[in-house]
């Protein structure tokens, strides 16, 4: 197991690498083809270098914990605003989650209906490429971003064009509160139709999301006290009449659970990640025959479990995905299935070859997670 400690030490040792290289950050997001090559830490490339409150902008090492920039913000009263999933629980894996791995897979979670995905808060990168080659783009605030936008690029190629030593990071202020509505007992025609209306108010809704067990619905409002309470009477007057109100701890609470799809962790079967229209989340689920399921963002993400026989239901999710033009990725399977099934969406043969162009440009050879993406 390689760990280089800065940098350069990463630069030197893919310029010399005759194999190819499984390149590894906390070791927390086992998603792709198996990559067979010697494995590169990159956790020790560690610790926050800048950090400027009063510009929301902050820069760190690609190995430093997603936990410690955690505590970092949260002494200045402020978060990342996309609110990264932690894929422990659902994968049944061990390490720690560092930031470099969370922008290299786009990690986002349920606030990104209202601020984005994790590549909207990133301002800038440090990568290391195939060649050994330490590259940059982007700066410490938007306007700074310049030429290709790599930063935007580096952000879901799962290691697979640069190995990445530094980011930096839009970041937001902690709101006053949050509060949470919960309705149960709805189908998923009821409970999508509920969140498209509140997503479709002026109540700025940050969370919407419905859970195929319980029928559950939840929405979640974040800001002043005054305004949350103002917004929580509008919406159980004009929509979400009856609903459970569940406030501070307790509404983050339901939502640290359904970041990180929690409630799928002990259902067992594959677990698909499915991005559709919102609206086209309750046909999918009905053609599916009614899996179990998460839907987040309004209905437009959706979690859900296929029986493990076969081929995890690759076919079936696929050709119901591909009707509705939405693209689906398998997320939790075992290793011998992830080699058999694509694991990411098929790409149209133009944006196979663009991709395929860029894989050329920026690993011309071939030795970074070479094959995880298919």
């Amino acid at each position: 197991m390689m760990r280089p400690e800065n940098e350069a030490a990463l630069a030197e040792l893919v310029a010399g690498a005759a194999v190819p290289l499984r390149v590894i950050g906390g070791g927390t997001r086992d998603i792709g083809v198996p990559v067979e090559g010697d494995p590169v830490r990159v956790d020790g490339l560690s610790g926050v270098s800048l950090y400027e409150p009063g510009a929301l902008t902050l820069v760190a090492g690609a190995g430093t914990p997603v936990a410690e920039i955690d505590a970092v913000l949260a002494a200045e009263g402020q978060r990342l605003a996309f609110e990264p999933m932690d894929h422990r629980a659902l994968l049944g894996t061990q390490g720690t989650p560092t930031i470099g791995g969370v922008v290299a897979a786009n990690v986002s979670g349920p606030r990104r209906i209202q601020v984005g995905a994790c590549r909207d808060s990133a301002l800038g990168v440090r990568f290391v490429d195939g060649r050994g080659q330490v590259l940059k783009n982007g700066g410490r605030v938007m306007k700074n971003v310049t030429g290709y936008d790599l930063v935007k690029l580096m952000a879901g190629s799962w290691g697979t064009l640069g190995i990445l030593s530094e980011v930096a990071l839009k970041v937001q202020a902690i709101p006053e509160t949050e509060a949470t509505l919960v309705g149960r007992g709805l189908d998923a025609r009821a409970g999508i139709a509920a969140l498209s209306a509140a997503l479709g108010s002026p109540f700025d809704i940050s969370g919407a999301a419905w859970l195929s067990e319980g029928g559950e619905a939840r929405l979640r409002i974040e800001g002043l006290a005054d305004s949350v309470a103002y917004r929580l009477r509008r919406l159980g007057a004009e929509i979400c009449a009856g609903w459970d109100i569940h406030e501070a701890a307790a509404s983050a609470a339901l939502w640290g659970e359904l970041r990180d799809v929690v409630p799928l962790v002990e259902t067992p079967g594959i677990v698909w990640r499915v991005s559709v229209k919102p609206s086209d989340a309750p046909v999918l689920l009905e053609a599916l025959d009614g899996p179990v399921a998460v839907c987040d963002w309004g209905g437009g993400l959706i979690w859900l479990v296929m029986p493990e026989e076969n081929d995890g239901g690759a076919v079936v999710v696929r050709e119901q995905v591909a009707r509705l033009g939405g693209h689906a990725t398998l997320v939790r399977a075992p290793g011998a299935l992830r080699r058999r099934v694509a694991v990411f969406q098929p790409e149209a043969p133009a944006l196979a070859a663009l991709s395929r162009g860029l894989r050329a440009r920026f690993d011309p050879r071939g030795i970074l997670n070479p094959g995880l993406m298919g």
